[in-house]
């Protein structure tokens, strides 16, 4: 059946593109870092990356979608997906949602377990957050919650997100075989 777990999610928010700008890694400097746009992404290419990602952080609300919900998010065309490649491979990915007037919300956004630890986090949120102002919008939010990666609150704090609000929720995990 599964079992309900408890978290405290905490959704934060920025009214103007953030000035300072992450050190980059020597990778991207390099250029063995790009962040690419996604067009129109196979389904089973955004399962792929949300599982690799979101996995270690218990991330569930997209695999029990049916691929036509899913396809009906990721081909609207207010909906972006950018993934980070390092030397080829994806090694991260963000969704910006910007269906809202007004706003983008970061929906995602994490690294695959292989990249972390990296240096890479700042540099990618940065492009992420770049990208969602180039949208326009009068703010950016993102949500994290206490079963992310312990370094994901103070990393979008760093960046310039300010917390506006928390709450506990309870999240139903599917039984580990």
């Amino acid at each position: 059946m599964g079992r309900r777990v408890s978290t405290v999610v905490t959704f934060l928010e920025m009214f103007s593109e953030p000035r300072m700008r992450p050190t980059p890694p020597l990778e991207a400097a390099q250029g063995r870092l790009a962040v690419l746009r996604t067009l129109a992404p196979p389904t089973s290419y955004y399962r792929y990356l949300y599982d690799a990602v979101g996995s270690p952080w218990k991330w569930v609300e997209r695999k029990r979608m049916s691929d036509d919900a899913l396809r009906a998010i990721i081909d609207d065309p207010n909906v972006e997906i950018l993934v980070l490649y390092a030397d080829g491979w994806p090694a991260g990915f963000a969704e910006l949602d910007a269906r809202e007037p007004g706003l983008v919300n970061l929906s995602y956004f994490g690294l695959m377990p292989e990249a972390i630890g990296r240096h890479f986090g700042g540099f990618f949120l940065h492009a992420a957050v770049k990208a969602a102002w180039e949208k326009g919008p009068e703010r950016v939010t993102v949500n994290t919650c206490t079963l992310d990666h312990p370094r994901a609150l103070p990393l979008y704090q760093r960046l310039g997100f300010t917390p506006y609000a928390q709450r506990e929720a309870f999240i139903e995990l599917p039984d580990e075989t």
